[in-house]
């Protein structure tokens, strides 16, 4: 069988049946069959060739014969991909296909190895989840007064909002950036969404044009990339160095930058490692991109969650000349998920960015506004003492989950990990040769199978190596206890079956 031709007939057979490296993904989890990301990658490049168990499951699934599939010469070499219209009488039933834009756009963290935890779930079986930062299920409890003001203001939050938010709610969110020293902002440089996810949505469509460039961290949160890609840009992933803290890899940065490069990504404190970057390393950032006169957007989503005696800087503090854009909300510094509150604030050089900023508001406008009783708080939550200080601090919640699962997973033979100082997340490194680890995917599912607790692979965060997973810590330490017991069992007889 020639990889090439396998190679090539696969891609035709996709195509034909509108099917993505994820569809078939998908699929295989639906079956049973052990199919991850990198070996999709790998036979749709012609780098392998598959098992004959996995060759029929391809050619089932994309409704050819196997041997054409493989590179013979049934049918002539005709494709014999079954029509995806169906014949009712002698009229073709017209059928739908998702746009060709959601190629090669992924999010795992509610991907297949999630949809597997459902499907587990919905025959009965119950699942501990830490594969999301949810605080709500964990026990975190919004603010008494937070409830107790949004409830009191309901009854003036039927109507829209103006575009970027109520004045209320960006004027607290304009006084809090002044306090971390972000410069050049008023009331017009705020916008509120629904969720920081939104916002991030609305900034790569507003910017990107087909090929542009936006270098991203790896490990990455997943929406930067599905974003940058949905609106046509390249995402670039610059290496974070876990020998280094988890700090991003300057040289590596400069060597990705391109005359097509338009911005640079920062998430500080990150998700999916935990790392916090000092000054010195914004620093670093501020340098590059002055030099090459980059935007910078700053996830900031985390910053009230930092330990250890830690102070996070926002980089827009350090960049008073470059155009930034820095994210934040209460999804996570309040542990409040479910209200979908979050902003944008545009600080810096604007005049740089004077049509983007055009663009920006157009999109805002087209959404008409953010969800209104969830602005209403902003100003309870950034002004008084509605935040997470308490779970922080030495003999906090999260700080004690952190210190439990740091010292129970490195506990473990082959797993190590950089301690975190800031957010809820762990990114532990799994000894691949010890597990015979080729396909982090794969390890997810397993885990999930036979101890039932969902985790995400490092490929759902862009990691390209196959040895690392998240596991967040937001569970109070009996249910980590539990949950560290059985993947200490996991691990200690787990050998990866390809």
């Amino acid at each position: 069988m020639s990889r090439e031709i396998f190679a090539e007939r696969l891609r035709v057979s996709m195509a034909q049946q509108g099917k993505k490296q994820v569809d078939l993904i998908r699929a295989a989890s639906e079956h049973g069959v052990k199919l991850g990301k990198s070996h999709i990658s790998q036979y749709v490049s012609g780098k392998t060739l598959p098992r004959p168990d996995i060759l029929h499951f391809l050619a089932d699934t994309l409704q050819v014969d196997a041997d054409w599939l493989r590179g013979g010469d049934s049918g002539n070499g005709i494709h014999t991909v079954h029509t995806t219209n169906t014949v009712t009488g002698d009229r073709k039933m017209r059928t739908f296909k998702k746009s060709s834009k959601l190629d090669n756009v992924l999010y795992d963290v509610r991907g297949p190895v999630v949809d597997e935890a459902a499907r587990m779930e919905e025959s009965g079986t119950q699942i501990l989840k830490l594969n999301i930062g949810n605080p709500a299920p964990f026990g975190f409890r919004t603010p008494d007064e937070v409830i107790y003001d949004m409830r009191q203001q309901l009854t003036e939050c039927e109507g829209y909002s103006n575009a970027q938010g109520l004045f209320s709610a960006r004027k607290a969110i304009m006084q809090y950036a002044q306090l971390k020293g972000i410069p050049n902002i008023a009331i017009e440089d705020i916008y509120t969404g629904n969720g920081v996810s939104e916002l991030i949505n609305i900034c790569m469509s507003a910017l990107l044009d087909d090929g542009d460039e936006i270098l991203i961290p790896s490990p990455d949160y997943p929406l930067w990339t599905a974003c940058a890609t949905l609106a046509g840009g390249e995402a670039v992933h610059y290496i974070c160095d876990e020998q280094s803290e988890w700090y991003p890899d300057i040289d590596d940065i400069r060597r990705k930058i391109t005359d097509r490069t338009k911005a640079i990504v920062i998430i500080n404190p990150n998700n999916p490692t935990g790392a916090l970057y000092p000054k010195e390393v914004l620093q670093k950032i501020v340098d590059v991109a002055r030099e090459h006169q980059l935007i910078i957007f700053s996830d900031e989503i985390y910053d009230r969650l930092v330990m250890d005696d830690e102070e996070h800087v926002s980089i827009a503090s350090l960049a008073p000349d470059l155009f930034c854009i820095t994210f934040s909300g209460l999804s996570k510094s309040h542990m409040i998920a479910g209200f979908r509150i979050g902003w944008m604030i545009l600080s810096g050089n604007k005049k740089v960015a004077k049509d983007y900023i055009e663009g920006l508001k157009m999109l805002s406008n087209m959404r008409l506004c953010s969800n209104v009783p969830a602005q209403s708080i902003v100003q309870t939550a950034l002004g008084g003492h509605q935040s997470v200080r308490e779970y922080v601090e030495p003999g906090g919640r999260i700080r004690e989950q952190r210190d439990y699962i740091y010292k129970t997973l490195t506990d473990i033979p082959g797993i190590s990990a950089v301690k975190p100082k800031a957010a809820f997340y762990l990114f532990p490194k799994m000894d691949v040769k010890k597990f015979n680890i080729t396909d982090d995917e794969q390890f997810a599912l397993d885990l999930l199978r036979d101890k039932k607790i969902l985790l995400i692979h490092g490929g759902g965060f862009n990691w390209k190596q196959p040895d690392h997973f998240r596991v967040v810590y937001l569970p109070r330490i009996e249910v980590l206890k539990e949950a560290t017991g059985k993947i200490a069992d996991f691990f200690s007889y787990y050998k990866q079956q390809l």
